[in-house]
């Protein structure tokens, strides 16, 4: 049985989501987020060193890293759903979007977060001046980025609604954590209706609603 270790408000939950459109069988081990650091706890060390999230474990294997994981599962439980066949061209954009997804697009989202989140784990005489310095690097350096990958996601949604086809692949499913972070944090789909639609289709989908059954709150949803 495989065995999906699952951190709340993570990347794991597209691991939930793809294991529920394939309906492959699976089963959860839960983790919280500690509430004032907002990082994994360290029971997830004991399964993989870098405690992070997603984690699966299958047949006495540890695999980790969302891509490799979403790989795996088409491999293993895909029987040719959620991907184009293999050396298309269409098979070669789903593979694209699946390393941008973890690679260029969260890059700046995560300078976003840290950013944002700097004035207030400042001590009380710097908050001021750390304020100023983070607002700025935001301004930028950050906020011009971002609304380059934003243009970008809103122009590649345009043919079809899908990242990699005219049906939804595996990387729609990688892509859907950037774009639902970018949505809550910055703001991605406002004056975008592509990305608007793609993440209202994303959310319609029965599998995606199952998966946040199993998974439990998602605040990106």
């Amino acid at each position: 049985m495989l065995t999906v270790h699952h951190l709340n408000n993570s990347r794991s939950q597209r691991v939930l989501w793809l294991l529920e459109e394939l309906g492959a069988p699976y089963e959860i081990v839960r983790y919280e987020r500690d509430p004032r650091t907002m990082l994994a706890p360290p029971a997830l060390k004991a399964i993989h060193p870098l405690g992070k999230s997603p984690v699966v474990t299958v047949d006495g294997e540890t695999l980790a890293e969302t891509g490799a994981i979403v790989e795996f599962l088409l491999e293993r439980y895909g029987d040719g759903r959620l991907a184009p066949p293999a050396g298309t061209p269409q098979a070669r954009r789903m593979r694209y979007w699946l390393h941008y997804a973890e690679g260029s697009a969260m890059s700046p989202l995560l300078l976003k977060l840290v950013f944002s989140r700097m004035p207030s784990r400042a001590p009380g005489l710097l908050k001021p001046l750390v304020s100023g310095i983070a607002s700025k690097a935001q301004a930028e350096l950050v906020d011009p980025q971002l609304k380059t990958h934003f243009d970008y996601w809103e122009a590649e949604l345009a043919p079809s609604g899908w990242f990699a086809g005219p049906e939804m692949t595996a990387a729609d499913i990688m892509m859907s954590f950037p774009v639902e972070a970018a949505a809550s944090r910055g703001a991605a789909a406002d004056g975008r209706p592509n990305l608007a639609h793609f993440l209202k289709a994303i959310h319609a989908r029965p599998a995606y609603q199952r998966a946040l059954e199993r998974g439990g709150p998602y605040a990106y949803a």
